[in-house]
């Protein structure tokens, strides 16, 4: 396995300032770019598209929390946190609020596509923005919990970089936790998102 964190000569960890991360990955792909290389060998450039690609796919890796802590967990553990279906207790109400608002915003997109009233689809308009205020209201709660992982995760990197070996493996099942959190709010957003894109068309 490639380990990113080695291809940006970052240590491994949990957080990573992402606008220190893009200024190394331009940094670090700048003489890769096919401007740079033009007069190059086919195999030079060749060998630059692949290294360029690698750190493409490992800034992207990186940049990313829950990519990142998946990645972190890998390279720590030797393998895969196993899937988990049964959503945690404490996210059991957004959940649900989550699912059901999305249900309902189906149920109307439904509605709002047969209308072929020019009268009904004005009265449909108006409902779609009151739908896409709602929408925006829960993205926003994600967003919300998203940023209060994130600082847990800065407060988590502190203790990281200051400890040995054996104290960051007793970290990991809190990373683990952290990273699961990060897969229930990314698909909930996009799921909120999709509905989004569908009510503004």
């Amino acid at each position: 396995m490639t380990d990113c964190f080695a291809l940006f000569n970052e240590p491994r960890r949990p957080w990573l300032e992402p606008d220190a991360l893009k200024q190394k990955f331009f940094a670090l792909s700048a003489n890769l770019h096919p401007d740079k290389i033009h007069s190059a060998s086919d195999a030079d450039k060749n060998a630059a598209a692949k290294k360029f690609a690698e750190l493409n796919a490992a800034y992207n890796c990186l940049a990313e929390p829950k990519s990142r802590l998946l990645h972190l967990l890998e390279l720590e553990s030797g393998a895969k946190p196993k899937e988990i279906q049964q959503i945690p207790n404490a996210l059991a109400d957004l959940f649900a609020d989550v699912a059901s608002v999305c249900k309902n915003a189906d149920a109307f997109l439904k509605e709002m596509h047969g209308n072929n009233s020019p009268l009904l689809r004005v009265q449909s308009f108006e409902r779609a923005q009151e739908w896409i205020e709602r929408l925006n209201l829960l993205q926003k709660k994600l967003g919300d919990l998203r940023e209060d992982l994130n600082n847990k995760l800065k407060v988590l990197d502190d203790g990281w970089m200051k400890s040995g070996a054996a104290a960051r493996k007793e970290m990991l099942p809190e990373l683990e936790e952290i990273y699961r959190l990060f897969g229930y709010f990314n698909r909930w957003s996009n799921q909120i998102q999709e509905r989004i894109v569908q009510l503004m068309l």
